[in-house]
């Protein structure tokens, strides 16, 4: 028996996801009805398309899966701080630290070189090895900037089960898609139907 296709597109991007990197990396695995899931970081080359099309790695980075993991992990850490915030439940310490240390992992400054030629200069180290820590302290920098700015009291979680996204809300809307609010606004309606006598 084959499985079913699932639409690998997924819905479109969620509000707030162009301006915070951070969300759409949070984004990044969406659950489905019927039980499936996308990941757009199931794999090393899905990673490294995610991170391309966000400007975050070249197109041949070449990730490996320790470096897909380390990028699944982020998300992990940045859902937990998400969800916290949304919930207005404590952090867990373990999902702070997480992005503290991505953060820190690279120089914000450019270093001090010396050639032996030419003698000092500063430059920023952007070695092939260090992209994905690049790309990690930018996703970090950017939650860390959504949690702590403005946008912090909007950070919500969609609205309609099963989905699993964040947004950031505007006015009344609670959820990531029309095909969210569609589905919630089905929902409640059958839930009005079936409860009356």
């Amino acid at each position: 028996m084959k499985e079913p296709l699932i639409d690998q597109s997924g819905p479109p991007p969620a509000q707030g996801e162009e301006e915070h990197l951070s969300l759409a990396l949070a984004n990044s695995a969406i659950a489905l009805t019927g039980g499936h899931t996308i990941d757009f970081l199931g794999t090393p080359a899905q990673a490294n398309h995610w991170l391309t099309q966000r400007g975050l790695a070249p197109v041949d980075a070449g990730m490996r899966e320790m470096c897909a993991t380390q990028l699944r992990s982020l998300r992990e850490q940045i859902r937990s701080l998400f969800a916290a915030r949304a919930e207005g439940l404590p952090a867990l310490p373990a999902a702070v630290r997480a992005i503290n240390d991505a953060m820190t992992r690279v120089p914000t400054a450019p270093l001090l070189q010396w050639d032996d030629k030419t003698g000092p200069y500063r430059a920023t180290p952007h070695p092939t090895t260090a992209i994905l820590d690049h790309a990690l302290a930018t996703l970090a920098a950017d939650a860390a900037d959504l949690l702590t700015g403005p946008d912090a009291d909007r950070l919500t979680a969609c609205g309609s089960a099963p989905c699993n996204r964040y947004l950031l809300r505007y006015g009344r809307r609670h959820w990531c898609s029309t095909r969210c609010g569609d589905r919630a606004r089905a929902a409640r309606a059958y839930a009005r139907r079936t409860a009356s006598p």
